[in-house]
C-alpha cells in the first residue's frame, strides 16, 4: 500500500485537524477529537476509543507498527490501528499542527464515544470528585491526574462550562481524561444519581463546614467542589450530606480547585488506608 504524504499546510485534512484542535462546536458536529502524544494515545486506545487518523513526523520519531505498548524513541503504533489510516507529515508541516512544546511526532484523530452517568461502574463504598462549571481544562487536567494517582473511581463534570475533549484538558491530563471514568452531566441528575446509589455527599465550602479531616470518607463519597470565583450553587449545598473545608490560615479565602481536590482526595485515601 502507497503512504500517504501531505506537505501543505492547505490540504484540507490539515485544516480540518486544526479546525477540530480549536472549535468545541467542530468535534461534537463531527463526532471526533484530536490526541497528541504517545502516552496519550495508548492510553486512549487501551479506553476502547477508535482511531480514525494519525499524522506521523517520522523526522521526530521513527515510526514502526507493532502489537506492543509504546516505549522508546520510537512512535509505535499499536495493531489496532490499521497502517492505512497513517498519514505522514514533514517535520516544518508538523510543527505547525502540534499544539505543545516537546512534542513526539504523533497526531491522532479520535471518534468520540458516549458517555453518561449510566455508564459508570462502581465498586462498593466508591470514591467519586464532582466538580461543578469547571471552566479552565488545565484545572480539570490536573484534577485528573491526581484522580488517576489516588485511584478515584469516577469523575463526574456537573453543568461542564469547557468539553470533555478539549485539546489542552487532555494535555493538562496527560491522559489521564482516559484512565478515570469521566462523565459530565447536569447538576440536578448528578445529584438523583448519587442519592440513588447511597453515595454520601460531601460539599466543599467556607460556611458552615467542618474541618475535612474530622469528617468520615470511608463509606460511598463524592466529594464536591465549585469554581474558585463563586464556589458551589445552593443546589449542591441543600444537597450535601455534610459541608467541610480546608483549614485557610492566611490571609486568602482560596486555594486554587486542582489543590484543594488533591488535598480532599488523599484525606480520603488516607482514611481508607
Amino acid at each position: 500500500m502507497e503512504k500517504e504524504i501531505i506537505t501543505s499546510a492547505q490540504n484540507p485534512k490539515i485544516k480540518n485537524l486544526l479546525l477540530l484542535q480549536e472549535k468545541s462546536r467542530a468535534r461534537k458536529e463531527q463526532g471526533l477529537f484530536v490526541v497528541e502524544g504517545r502516552r496519550e494515545l495508548e492510553h486512549c486506545i487501551e479506553a476502547g476509543f477508535r482511531v480514525r487518523t494519525v499524522f506521523v513526523c517520522e523526522e521526530i520519531s521513527p515510526l514502526r507498527f507493532a502489537p506492543v505498548e509504546m516505549t522508546g524513541s520510537d512512535t509505535v503504533i499499536p495493531s489496532a490501528v490499521e497502517e492505512s489510516r497513517v498519514i505522514r507529515v514533514p517535520e516544518a508541516l508538523y510543527r505547525k499542527i502540534a499544539y505543545r512544546e516537546g512534542t513526539e511526532g504523533i497526531i491522532a484523530e479520535v471518534e468520540m464515544k458516549s458517555r453518561g452517568l449510566e455508564d459508570l461502574k462502581l465498586p462498593e463504598n466508591p470514591l467519586v470528585v464532582v466538580l461543578e462549571a469547571v471552566e479552565k481544562p488545565g484545572n480539570l487536567g490536573a484534577v485528573l491526574r491526581t484522580a488517576d494517582a489516588a485511584g478515584v473511581d469516577a469523575v463526574i463534570v456537573a453543568d461542564p462550562l469547557t468539553d470533555l475533549y478539549n485539546p489542552n484538558l487532555i494535555r493538562a491530563s496527560i491522559g489521564a481524561i482516559f484512565t478515570v471514568p469521566t462523565v459530565a452531566a447536569p447538576s440536578a441528575d448528578v445529584i438523583s444519581w448519587l442519592k440513588a446509589k447511597g453515595i454520601r455527599i460531601l460539599t466543599a465550602q467556607l460556611q458552615d463546614s467542618s474541618l475535612y479531616y474530622d469528617v468520615d470518607m470511608k463509606c460511598g463519597t463524592a466529594i464536591v467542589m465549585g469554581t474558585e470565583s463563586t464556589g458551589l450553587t445552593q443546589s449542591w449545598r441543600n444537597a450535601a450530606d455534610a459541608h467541610i473545608r480546608i483549614p485557610m490560615l492566611g490571609r486568602l479565602d482560596s486555594l486554587n480547585v486542582s489543590v484543594s481536590a488533591s488535598i480532599l482526595i488523599y484525606e480520603a485515601v488516607r482514611q481508607r488506608a
